[in-house]
């Protein structure tokens, strides 16, 4: 319970005031939003605009949305899908362009192995990981928003992909297949990752159309490292086999990794030495020397016949030229759909908070809806080209950055490197050991496994983070990426419904000396006025805090059976001396109110009448304002009721307690 002092805030003539005032203070009249709409807005319309049904107020929105739609010509619609039209006029072409080439050749150095790579965690041949690295990258260098942004294959995507590949075309259970049988297998799988490709294309493009680049908040910080860093351990312990030279069938579904670790456990007699000397050498000589350790190892198995002699599985022929475009087997996305949308929330979500980074870091902005259009478009038509699904990846953006890229002309510098090994330098990776490729998995998931270094300061900062990337990272170990992101985001999702209905609604007084309202607990100094209750409600006002707001309201204002019993003030002790004659509700935090949030204002307001109880509304936005109106309040309380700041009900308050003052009462500003 709160006021303020009526003899300090509304003093009478002649009288001395007790409360020092602010310096220079001024005074007015106190505002109601009735008042203050015909001093400062469109006074003929605001009667109408309260009493405007909720169907009128959408169809008028609905025509302005469409003028605004339909107003630019096709140029600037042009220029908003093709963001080169805005920057290429004004690229630097002397400061910016070595910048970009230099960095568009690094990382097209690193794209080269790196997707045929990611391609083995895809379940379809290497080559395919190439033109993966060439496509998107080409397309999103055209509508794409992000200067510093690299795309192409991601080690999440490719192990959500591989892991839907392996259940959707399985190998047989004999094995031993033929090599007609293993190309026909390879083609069926390739199929599969490029109606995948397809779907997630399709549904970022939807979500476009619907601009829906807002759902990219859906998926969290915490929810993103975490998935990014349980998938890295799935990646780690698939590559097992590989490294030790096992040829075991690739575990799916829940419990994959566990699956898979007693798999590698029990055939590890059956491990080729030959094999493990090739990758221990590997991972002793990938972090220094990354793209030279790939050129050497071909060398030594091509002298050292490792091939033929030990039996190590090797990439092979890497067909030159580009696939025949062709369209994926629209009969199979049904089957797909369930796995392209998690695809497609990763990969927006993961390249949209990329993106801000760097583009935060480097003062510019990025347009999320047109990054939708961006990654649907690369993943649809890259998708014709055989390519699985693909998004920003966080190695080739940092290595781009460090590289001195500055836009996405390095893109193009990138895709020229990828395009001269499809073209000419293909037959020189043919003695690649796969067990090589196994290794360059395993050492680019390093970064997504330092970001359990933050984990100290993230709980330092927030618990509740904390414990949601615990959860995301936990469910993804154990069940599966995509059931892991299903959960992180749901517990992520309660989490914010857990913490609207914790909030306390407290009860402010006035600072001397100012017009500033604290709450009663912070300082026993704070100035009141038995009688008047001043509550501040800091959430929402929806179906999930309703039966939470009646029962703060009742125990402060004494409305239940029980009055205020349980329940301690925030003020002194004696601070409920009164009852209740005026209550201030100030909503400056109720940011939303859904339709029974809105009626159980209209009935506090119905039982405070009932009890003499006067009740007045502050600061409540126009949304939340149109709502309660559409739901009967101004059957329940006047216009007058109804004020700009919690100063001016306060000031009004005292007038209606009939305290010491004159009866026009005044507000400092």
């Amino acid at each position: 319970m709160s006021g303020l002092p009526g003899a300090s805030t509304c003093p009478g003539p002649g009288e001395a005031s007790d409360l020092k005032s602010p310096l220079g203070a001024k005074f007015r009249e106190p505002l109601t939003e009735a008042r203050f709409q015909q001093l400062f807005g469109d006074a003929e319309q605001e009667p109408e605009l309260l009493a405007e049904p909720r169907w009128s107020r959408l169809r008028r929105l609905w025509k302005r949305r469409a003028r605004a739609c339909s107003g630019p010509g096709p140029w600037p619609l042009l220029r908003a899908r093709l963001p080169p039209l805005r920057w290429l006029p004004h690229y630097r072409w002397r400061a910016w362009l070595l910048g970009d080439a230099v960095a568009g050749v690094t990382v097209g150095i690193v794209h080269v192995p790196q997707g045929m790579a990611f391609a083995l965690l895809t379940s379809v041949p290497p080559v395919f990981g190439l033109y993966t690295s060439f496509f998107p990258v080409l397309i999103y260098t055209l509508l794409g928003t992000g200067r510093h942004l690299s795309t192409g294959t991601f080690a999440v995507l490719s192990l959500m992909t591989g892991s839907a590949v392996e259940r959707l075309v399985p190998e047989p259970l004999e094995g031993n297949l033929s090599g007609i049988e293993r190309e026909q297998l390879d083609a069926q799988r390739v199929g599969a990752a490029a109606a995948m490709a397809f779907g997630s294309g399709a549904l970022m493009l939807g979500m476009f159309a619907l601009q829906l680049g807002v759902l990219a908040t859906f998926l969290s910080e915490p929810v993103v490292k975490a998935l990014t860093s349980g998938a890295a351990l799935h990646v780690l312990v698939s590559q097992l086999p590989s490294l030790l030279g096992l040829p075991l069938p690739r575990q799916i579904g829940c419990f994959a990794l566990f699956k898979t670790l007693a798999a590698v456990l029990t055939a590890l007699p059956r491990s080729s030495p030959a094999e493990l000397t090739v990758s221990a050498l590997s991972l002793a000589l990938l972090v220094p020397v990354k793209e030279l350790n790939v050129l050497l190892a071909s060398v030594l198995c091509f002298t050292s016949s490792l091939d033929t002699r030990y039996n190590i599985q090797i990439v092979g022929l890497l067909p030159g030229g580009f696939p025949r475009p062709l369209l994926p087997n629209l009969a199979e996305l049904p089957r797909i759909l369930a796995d392209s949308l998690p695809m497609a929330l990763v990969t927006f979500a993961v390249s949209a908070s990329l993106a801000s980074i760097y583009a935060d870091k480097y003062s510019y902005t990025i347009d999320s809806n047109q990054e939708l259009f961006a990654h649907g478009v690369s993943n649809l038509i890259s998708s014709l080209f055989s390519c699985f699904p693909n998004s920003a990846t966080l190695a080739t953006t940092s290595l781009l950055v460090d590289a001195g890229g500055n836009t996405q002309v390095a893109g193009l510098f990138s895709c020229m490197v990828v395009l001269s090994v499809l073209l000419w330098l293909g037959p020189f990776f043919y003695y690649l050991p796969k067990a090589v490729l196994a290794c360059i998995n395993i050492s680019s998931m390093r970064q997504m496994f330092f970001q359990m270094r933050e984990l100290p300061q993230l709980w330092r900062i927030s618990r509740v983070d904390f414990a949601v990337w615990m959860v995301t990272w936990v469910a993804v170990v154990t069940l599966s990426v995509d059931l892991g992101l299903a959960v992180g985001v749901v517990f992520s999702m309660v989490t914010v419904v857990c913490r609207t209905q914790r909030v306390q609604c407290l009860a402010l007084g006035l600072a001397e000396g100012t017009e500033l309202y604290r709450p009663l607990r912070e300082s026993h100094k704070l100035l009141q006025v038995p009688g008047l209750c001043i509550l501040s409600y800091p959430t929402p006002l929806y179906f999930g805090t309703r039966g939470q707001f009646r029962r703060i309201l009742e125990w402060h204002l004494g409305l239940g059976e029980g009055g205020k019993e349980a329940p301690k003030t925030d003020g002194p002790p004696d601070a409920v001396a009164e009852p209740v004659r005026v209550v201030v509700l100030d909503c400056s935090g109720v940011t939303f109110a859904d339709a029974a949030g809105a009626r159980e204002v209209v009935q506090l307001a119905s039982r405070c009448r009932d009890a003499g109880i006067h009740l007045l509304l502050a600061q409540c936005n126009a949304s939340v304002l149109g709502t309660l109106t559409q739901a009967g309040l101004l059957d329940r309380v006047t216009p007058e009721q109804l004020f700009v700041s919690v100063q001016d009900a306060a000031a009004y308050a005292l007038e209606r307690l009939e305290l010491t003052g004159p009866k026009t009462c005044t507000v400092w500003v």
